[in-house]
């Protein structure tokens, strides 16, 4: 009959829009955040005096500028990956701590890419700038011990210790339910533990007073979150993988 609804498979479809609607809101309150975290990164640059051709603007090889660039790239997985988990789990405490994940790091993601225009410098990194080398000694050059479980840098997608392979993310977005829930909270401890020592690095060696305090802030954050995600794995009989 004309302008009726076929009744085969109401639910599915239901579920598709309310997936859809989830997933729009979620986008936009991410490009929101990236749109006012650059704002923000603008104002706090030129408070610090650190705006392009000011005498605080740092080199393009500085620990400022290379942290900038290599935390972008390490947050924007996280954010990938707390979107994955969201359409996996109907869990609320899991998707609640993506949610916070993903908002919050694509906001701290912004403030970065923000300061780089500002600084009027190249938002991806010459070839000669392997990821984290800046860092020095053992963080940057052997620093997967501070990554936790994870192939070699390099191997199969991982440029910085800490960051999911392209395997691992295609497994995420394979499993359900519990089994997602755990391997996110396995996936996202090894990232934390890598965005905690590249922040703590930034926040001795950066110049920048707005990005140390910045750096200072994701320490605090991550390590909170980390706890937190402990707790969750040991409610869920499972332990991070190191």
């Amino acid at each position: 009959m004309t302008g009726t609804t076929d009744p085969a498979d109401p639910a599915p479809t239901a579920e598709r829009r309310r997936t859809a609607r989830v997933r729009w809101a979620a986008g936009a309150a991410v490009a929101l955040a990236l749109l006012f975290a650059g704002a923000a990164a603008v104002a706090a640059a030129r408070d610090d005096g650190s705006a392009p051709g000011a005498a605080g603007a740092p080199a393009p090889d500085s620990a400022d500028a290379r942290f900038a660039r290599d935390m972008a790239v390490h947050h924007q997985q996280a954010v990938e990956m707390s979107f994955i988990v969201r359409d996996r789990t109907e869990d609320e405490d899991v998707r609640r701590l993506a949610y916070d994940i993903a908002n919050t790091q694509a906001n701290q993601r912004g403030m970065l890419l923000g300061w780089l225009d500002l600084w009027g410098l190249p938002k991806v990194a010459g070839g000669d700038q392997p990821p984290m080398a800046w860092m020095g000694g053992g963080e940057g050059d052997g620093g997967h011990e501070h990554g936790g479980h994870q192939p070699d840098r390099g191997s199969d997608g991982v440029l910085m210790a800490g960051m999911a392979s392209r395997a691992e993310l295609e497994r995420l977005a394979r499993l359900d339910g519990r089994q997602a829930e755990v391997f996110y909270l396995q996936l996202m401890t090894d990232h934390h533990k890598g965005g905690v020592a590249m922040a703590e690095a930034c926040a001795s060696r950066c110049a920048v007073p707005v990005e140390q305090r910045l750096a200072r802030g994701m320490v605090e954050g991550q390590q909170s979150e980390l706890g937190l995600m402990r707790d969750m794995l040991a409610e869920r009989k499972a332990r991070p993988r190191s």
